[in-house]
């Protein structure tokens, strides 16, 4: 019996989603009942993000839609703007593709606009990622909004499998599966310190800190005064670190992080590295190498988990995630993050964590496709 072909779109937004794919990516292409088109946009697609789609080709897939570029700025407007094209241009694919089923992944405001394009047109969505909360971020309600509008869902907990339950009501297509970066970690091929060095110049022999901050988005008055207390922070911890900052993504206020640290970066360059964006497997080997993660970034939460590393997670974005035991939160507060910093020199953290998994989510999700789609 020859198997229908599934045609499988999959939504990517941003580096971030991205590399969190990866290796259902993999998966899907090499499966022959699967036809996988990548639809790529929002920073993918921006000159001033890296234009990251690129890396996806140099990856071996076939972008099969690219979107243009809606990116007018960050403030509030600007991103009501950058959704409604978004949704618009998406929703033109899907009048003349027919697809199966959609992959979409997290909770930013660019996927919720692509997803919304699919509901018309009564195609299946499957979501990745599902259940969890960032009380810190507009991000919570575009996550908990996909979930409405998905038929599947691939959680990483069980924990956030009962959320996504208590959202749609009904448990039959509900899957934990764990999480798919533990996938890209266990099978991934992280850069040597020498090839760090070779690649991007930087000596990941120094004590270094991996640091990354988002706005905190609802509370964007607040920020400002987070981003000055990290920086006063940072003009301490130059005296015995190197400082590796990875920029903010497309937030409201997320140029005025940006504008901010690069002041910084650029009166403190022996002591500072800044990157628009590592890649994967840039990023994850600087992860394995650095003394520990500094910011308010999910991937510290997931990513970290598998190394371990010591986390210093910073307000409230993150806030409703999981935390392991390598994870102290602390307010955006220079004597509160030096204390947390004194406290990682004294005890760093290195006992297993497997809250996310055993690494073999991709095959989970393929195996359930395969006997339930």
């Amino acid at each position: 019996m020859v198997r229908r072909i599934m045609k499988i779109g999959v939504l990517t937004s941003s580096r971030a989603d991205y590399s969190i794919y990866l290796p259902l990516l993999k998966k899907l292409k090499e499966e022959e009942q699967f036809d996988l088109q990548i639809i790529a946009f929002g920073t993918h697609v921006s000159s001033a993000y890296g234009m990251t789609k690129t890396a996806i080709v140099q990856d071996g897939f076939e972008v099969a839609h690219a979107l243009p570029e809606f990116i007018y700025g960050d403030q509030p407007n600007d991103i009501v703007k950058s959704m409604g094209m978004t949704t618009i241009e998406v929703g033109n694919i899907f009048k003349v593709e027919r697809y199966d089923l959609i992959f979409a992944l997290g909770d930013r405001f660019e996927m919720f606009a692509a997803v919304s394009a699919a509901v018309p047109y009564c195609i299946p969505i499957a979501h990745i990622h599902g259940g969890e909360t960032t009380e810190g971020a507009i991000d919570n309600v575009f996550r908990h909004s996909i979930t409405s509008m998905a038929k599947y869902h691939f959680t990483t907990t069980d924990i956030f499998a009962d959320r996504v339950r208590d959202i749609i009501g009904n448990s039959t297509t509900i899957f934990n599966v764990g999480a798919l970066s533990i996938d890209n970690l266990k099978a991934m091929e992280l850069y040597s310190k020498e090839e760090m060095r070779a690649k991007y110049d930087l000596d990941m022999n120094l004590p270094s800190i991996l640091i990354t901050v988002h706005p905190e988005t609802t509370s964007l008055s607040e920020n400002e005064g987070y981003i000055d207390n990290l920086i006063a922070s940072l003009e301490v911890l130059k005296e015995r670190y190197k400082l590796i900052i990875t920029m903010p993504n497309m937030d409201p206020l997320g140029s005025m992080i940006r504008s901010k640290l690069d002041v910084f970066i650029s009166a403190n360059t022996d002591a500072t590295f800044s990157i628009e964006s590592f890649g994967t497997i840039g990023y994850l080997s600087c992860m394995k190498y650095c003394n520990f993660l500094l910011g308010n970034t999910s991937s510290g939460f997931v990513d970290a988990s598998f190394f371990p590393k010591d986390v210093i997670n910073l307000g409230n974005r993150q806030k409703g995630r999981i935390e392991s035991d390598n994870i102290r939160t602390v307010p955006f507060d220079q004597k509160k993050i030096l204390e947390a910093v004194k406290q990682i020199e004294g005890t760093p953290y290195n006992k297993p964590i497997h809250t996310y998994g055993q690494g073999n989510t991709a095959q989970k999700i393929v195996e359930l496709l395969k006997t339930n789609f």
